[in-house]
């Protein structure tokens, strides 16, 4: 078994990796031509981005939509960099939300929290020192 791909349920698919890419760098490997599938170039796993629709045909039950929950969802994207402060506020001039300033952690971490506009929970961070 081998962890393969994220996917996250979003109201507008090119909108969401127009974002990430805007704000995290990160940039758009294939988008669907109906505009319901996108995924960015994040490495060996893949983040991608699927629409509200495709979730309602794939969950029959309905699922929860991140950008409409008061809260964020209990589950984050965390992204490494060697720079949070600055990452952070890149992201929040390009329209995320904060939930956390940088913060540095017992651990060596530096990390950070924001909600981006289609509600997705992500955690800026440094690298984890081993040793």
């Amino acid at each position: 078994m081998q962890f393969g791909y994220t996917i996250l349920y979003v109201p507008d698919v090119p909108a969401s990796l127009a974002f990430f890419e805007k704000a995290f760098g990160l940039q758009q490997r294939f988008l669907h031509e109906s505009g319901t599938y996108g995924e960015l170039e994040t490495g060996s796993t893949t983040l991608a981005f699927a629409s509200h629709a495709l979730g309602d045909e794939n969950f029959p039950g309905g699922h929860i939509q991140a950008h409409a929950s008061a809260q964020p969802l209990g589950v984050e994207i965390a992204l490494v960099t060697p720079d949070v402060p600055s990452a952070h506020a890149h992201a929040l001039a390009c329209g995320a939300r904060e939930l956390a300033s940088p913060a540095h952690r017992p651990w060596g971490q530096t990390v950070s929290y924001l909600r981006c506009p289609d509600g997705t929970l992500v955690e800026l961070c440094t690298p984890i020192l081993a040793g």
